[in-house]
């Protein structure tokens, strides 16, 4: 059983920055490809990045290519999105993902098969 807890979120102003963080229990956190997904409201989850288990490789959706970095800690079990010139198109709740079954990255929802509880993130024009 994994659990993840994400913290960070809150609102800011367009052009603003936040720090999302995910922190996971389980000792095998290292082995696990880790993912962010946000939902606007009235909307479906929808991809932003991953990273696989090693860290070595990630992936973002082109909307956030330039702002976004996503990074892990395994000594600390984290993983983190740091998001930069946010616009009020970022708004939603965002979740961190783990697939614990591979550390190979995946954009596709269900192949996560943990899920956190989601933290807002509000972005006034």
């Amino acid at each position: 059983q994994v659990q993840l807890v994400e913290s960070g979120g809150g609102l800011v102003q367009a052009g603003g920055s936040l720090r999302l963080s995910c922190a996971a229990s389980g000792r095998t956190f290292s082995r696990y490809a880790m993912g962010w997904f946000r939902q606007a409201p009235g909307k479906d989850h929808d991809f932003v990045t991953a990273i696989s288990g090693s860290g070595g490789s990630t992936y973002y959706t082109d909307s956030v290519k330039g702002r976004f970095t996503i990074s892990r800690d395994s000594a600390k079990n984290t993983v983190y999105l740091q998001m930069n010139n946010l616009k009020p198109e970022d708004t939603a709740v965002y979740y961190c993902a783990a697939r614990t079954y591979t550390g190979a990255v995946s954009t596709s929802l269900e192949n996560y098969n943990y899920w956190g509880q989601g933290t807002q993130v509000t972005v006034s024009s």
